[in-house]
Order: C-alpha cells, then sequence, then structure tokens
C-alpha cells in the first residue's frame, strides 16, 4: 500500500511539490540560521568577556522547545515561508554558534603569536589560520544543523501550512491514510540523509588536505 501510495504522489506531481517547498524552507533557514550563527560566533569568540556574559542567556534560550515557540512565529508573520525560515534558522543557530566559538578558541597561541611576527593583517589572520584551523569544527556543527534544519521545517508545516511535506503528513492523518504518512516520513528521512551527505561531502573536499602527507602539503603551497 505504500508503495502504491508513493507511485501515485510520485506521479501526479503531488510529493515532488511538497518536498521541493519543505527543500527550500530547509535550506534558506540554513542558509539564515548558519550566517547569523557564524557572524555572532566569530564576534564571542573574540570578545570573551562578552561570550561570558551572554552565554548564559544563549544556553537559556535553547529550554524552549521549539515547538512551543513555532505558534508565535506563525502568529507573528504569518503561515507563510517567512515563519518557516525563521523556525529552521533558530534551530540551527545554536549548534552551529557552540561549534563556531569552540573552533575559533581552540585555534593555538602560538599559531596566533606566529601570524603577528609575519606582520600578517587580521585579514590574512582570519583567512590563512582562523578559518582552517576551526573548519572542522564548524562543520562538524554545520551537519548536525542541517539535519536539524528539516526537523524545523516540518515543526512549522505541522503548526501552520498549506504546503510541505509536514502538510502532506497532516493531511494524511486527517484523513486516516497511513500509507501517505509512511511516504511523507520516508521522504523526510531521505532529504535529512541528504542534507548531512552534502555537507559530508563537502567537509571532505574542504579538509582534503588534512588526508596529504605533509610533504605534498608543502610543495602545494
Amino acid at each position: 500500500m505504500v508503495w502504491n501510495s508513493f507511485w501515485l504522489v510520485a506521479g501526479n506531481g503531488t510529493l515532488l511539490r511538497h518536498t521541493l517547498y519543505t527543500l527550500l524552507e530547509v535550506l534558506a533557514g540554513l542558509t539564515l540560521g548558519v550566517t547569523l550563527a557564524s557572524v555572532t560566533g566569530y564576534f564571542l569568540a573574540k570578545f570573551p568577556t562578552v561570550e561570558k556574559l551572554l552565554s548564559p542567556y544563549v544556553v537559556a534560550s535553547q529550554a524552549i522547545p521549539i515547538v512551543a515557540i513555532a505558534p508565535l512565529l506563525i502568529i507573528w508573520f504569518g503561515p507563510g515561508l517567512v515563519s518557516k525560515i525563521l523556525i529552521c534558522a533558530l534551530i540551527v543557530f545554536f549548534p552551529v554558534l557552540i561549534n563556531t566559538i569552540v573552533g575559533l578558541q581552540s585555534v593555538p597561541e602560538d599559531l596566533h603569536d606566529l601570524m603577528r611576527s609575519l606582520q600578517a593583517t587580521k585579514r590574512q589572520t582570519f583567512w590563512l589560520l582562523e578559518v582552517p584551523a576551526s573548519l572542522p569544527i564548524f562543520l562538524g556543527g554545520l551537519r548536525v544543523g542541517a539535519t536539524l534544519a528539516v526537523i524545523g521545517a516540518v515543526v512549522g508545516e505541522f503548526v501552520g501550512a498549506d504546503r510541505g511535506l509536514g502538510f502532506l503528513v497532516n493531511r494524511a492523518r486527517a484523513e486516516y491514510d497511513t500509507a501517505l504518512v509512511f511516504v511523507a516520513i520516508f521522504t523526510l528521512v531521505v532529504l535529512a540523509l541528504s542534507m548531512y551527505g552534502i555537507v559530508t561531502l563537502l567537509e571532505r573536499r574542504l579538509l582534503a588536505w588534512r588526508q596529504r602527507p605533509e610533504h605534498e602539503i608543502l610543495i602545494g603551497s
């Protein structure tokens, strides 16, 4: 029954339409959340005093379930695309923020001293030292955020939407169409795994230099 339901909604374009809408929410929310978290994380990593002051409030904000915040965002911004993007961004923000801070703070101080001795500018220090050194930890947070973004989109669609895979689950549940519920769930699993896989491939490409022998890195540089 699930297989027949899949071919039915795939054949008439229903599944593709709802999947693309959820994917749009996920990508937009992930981009917004990662951008805000990266900028904020860099600022907090550079100013430890500010981080100590703000960290308790940031952590406390995570004690509020996203399911409780979603209805407010739907009320304030409407049931359209904007509210879903904000929900995705909020759920992505915290893990990427923490990993950004930890990644930047893990850069050895000796390397900062080396860059200063070479009279490197702040921009050169950022691109040639801080970004490569913190990238492994940052990408770990991005992997988590990519999968959480899918959860955020579904939560928003559960609360209020007329499109998306979350909406499809709600509609199928109301119609007691269990097969269609499974189709939507399996599609969400594939979507989350795809997002995770894309970030993993990006990580392998960006961190390929870590797998190369030291002499090759020196020759290549």
